[in-house]
């Protein structure tokens, strides 16, 4: 059987070489030749070596980079994600519209960083934050990695990531927080109490919570495996207020039950109207109109879930706890969401000045001049 292989590109009309390389090279002792679609004598030859190398392992010969369409390797993102779970598959399918109705009918070959500027300037003029693209070109970047590591790409582009606004950094005093609550509906303002105390995650772990999840006897609220941003189980102990809260509204459910004479499994249906008993997915406006009518317009919920964890570390909550509580995965997100306010740098103030004048924190900002 022959082995090796060479380079060539094929005279046009004219008797001038062509642009385009060629390969030829042997399988099964059978000569090939093929187009590698790119006038680059570089990766016309890298083309050449992998396919001697398969046909000297015995190994099938993968198809032509330029027949690789972008439908075929998001084809394969999909699969690897399902086989892996290394995604969210809602998550990634919102990912992937955006990408679908961008490179549908694109050879994957022609998916170059400069394609991909396209793209970044299509959802710019579409108004995505900077982070919410940076998102959609990981998932790109992940694809051709994909078709890179099988074969179905020669080269893999360098797709570089936009830079992005610092992470919000809103929070609630407690007298804020007051304010909005006092503007809310009972059920709502459970609700909030929630994600104030647990720094859970409103639409997603609050306004999902049902019946079976509530656990008044032992005291605890559960997530289950799965349901959560990052897959993880939760139980948390509720403390004896937020408890009590709790079964005030679990109550609340159950008179709508006797009611409506239905079972209702959520813990926040809609109370009344058209969609009376199914759970409700959000209440933005209701917030809005909170906020403003408590005077601090332009706060969101989220921000609930950083003043937890702020108000929990300084508590003396060790670290470790507070995040299995709030169900941060890695130190490096917590440590994000652990804001330094001024009422807290305030505070260090007053520390510092008893450490250095031995005169108590509260005494030195409050004293005056003594006239002697």
């Amino acid at each position: 059987m022959r082995k090796g292989g060479y380079l060539w590109q094929p005279k046009g009309r004219n008797g001038r070489p062509g642009r385009i390389w060629w390969v030829k090279y042997y399988m099964n002792g059978r000569p090939i030749r093929e187009s590698t679609g790119t006038d680059k004598e570089t990766l016309a030859r890298r083309m050449l070596q992998e396919r001697v190398g398969r046909g000297a392992a015995g190994l099938p010969v993968l198809p032509r980079a330029d027949r690789i369409f972008y439908e075929e390797i998001a084809k394969d993102l999909r699969q690897d994600y399902e086989a892996t779970g290394r995604r969210n598959p809602t998550e990634a399918e919102y990912r992937l519209k955006h990408l679908d109705a961008f490179f549908r009918g694109s050879r994957a070959a022609a998916i170059t960083a400069a394609v991909a500027t396209e793209y970044v300037v299509k959802r710019q003029r579409e108004k995505a934050s900077n982070a919410t693209i940076n998102r959609d070109l990981s998932v790109l970047n992940r694809m051709l990695r994909l078709a890179y590591e099988r074969g179905k790409l020669l080269r893999l582009p360098i797709i570089r990531l936009l830079k992005e606004n610092a992470p919000r950094q809103g929070f609630f005093e407690r007298g804020q927080y007051e304010a909005v609550r006092r503007h809310l509906r009972p059920d709502l303002q459970v609700a909030l109490r929630i994600a104030y105390t647990l720094g859970w995650r409103m639409r997603s772990e609050v306004l999902a919570l049902t019946l079976r999840q509530v656990d008044l006897k032992a005291g605890t609220l559960r997530l289950e495996p799965g349901t959560t941003k990052n897959d993880d189980g939760r139980v948390v102990y509720l403390p004896p207020d937020l408890k009590a809260l709790v079964a005030t509204q679990v109550e609340r459910v159950r008179l709508l039950e006797r009611r409506t004479e239905r079972i209702i499994p959520s813990l926040f249906p809609h109370l009344n109207g058209k969609r009376v008993g199914e759970p409700i997915r959000n209440f933005q406006k209701a917030w809005q109109t909170a906020c403003k009518k408590a005077g601090c317009p332009g706060m969101v919920r989220h921000d609930c879930r950083r003043t937890a964890v702020r108000n929990m570390v300084n508590a003396g909550i060790p670290e470790r706890v507070a995040m299995t509580v709030t169900g941060h995965k890695t130190r490096a997100v917590f440590d994000r969401y652990h804001i330094v306010s001024p009422g807290d740098l305030q505070e260090a103030a007053r520390k510092l000045t008893g450490i250095t004048t031995g005169i108590t924190g509260h005494s030195a900002v409050d004293s005056r001049p003594v006239s002697v």
